[in-house]
């Protein structure tokens, strides 16, 4: 007898609204990889951009997001809840995932939210970088991107089989089950060590080595 699968939390009373919610692993993939060969292919093509460059721009974009990474996380996906909007806001952006941490279709960043914040972050970074400059940096900002995606749902769903792998793993599992309070970093717990968040005062429930 096929396992009846379980149900997922619901966010909206709206039907229309709750798909958006819903998101198959696959779609990042399909929507940031050709953007991304269009501005790899830009910088060489168009601006004929020095390898050199290419691959420090690069570098740069990739570090960068592994700040944004913790930034984002600990600031905005776990925004304090003062108030019973603030509470609602973090539900819908984070907390469900919290409430409900192996539902695959929520594993990934939706579509809307993602396409929101990448333009807002593109033309942050485009007065300082240029227009020619940011795009083989925005290009590996986004392959960033990709990693903590592809990252997190690794986490939720498979065993890991080398020694990082299994760190990060760990790492996260203690954020989701000991201390949701630290431990920011998902795809790179780096900036953890870096800002002193690898342990909290506020320890919650202890961590389900099944998930």
């Amino acid at each position: 007898m096929k396992k009846k699968q379980k149900e997922s939390i619901r966010v909206f009373k709206s039907d229309f609204l709750e798909k958006f919610t819903h998101v198959h692993p696959i779609t990042p993939l399909v929507m940031w990889v050709p953007f991304i060969g269009w501005l790899i292919w830009r910088s060489f093509a168009i601006h004929s951009i020095p390898v050199t460059t290419f691959a420090l721009l690069g570098f740069m974009g990739f570090f960068v997001w592994t700040l944004s990474e913790y930034v984002l996380h600990r600031y905005v996906f776990h925004i304090p809840k003062t108030s019973p909007l603030k509470e609602r806001i973090y539900f819908i952006i984070h907390g469900l995932h919290h409430d409900d941490p192996n539902d695959a279709t929520r594993l990934v960043m939706p579509p809307v939210p993602a396409i929101v914040l990448a333009i807002s972050l593109y033309y942050i970074f485009r007065p300082f970088l240029g227009a020619v400059h940011v795009e083989p940096f925005f290009a590996f900002f986004l392959i960033g991107y990709l990693c903590y995606d592809y990252t997190h749902y690794a986490i939720h769903h498979f065993t890991p089989r080398t020694r990082f792998g299994k760190y990060v793993k760990y790492h996260h599992m203690q954020h989701h089950f000991v201390t949701p309070n630290a431990r920011w970093g998902v795809s790179s717990p780096v900036w953890d060590y870096v800002f002193g968040t690898l342990d909290s005062t506020a320890p919650q429930k202890k961590q389900n080595s099944a998930v």
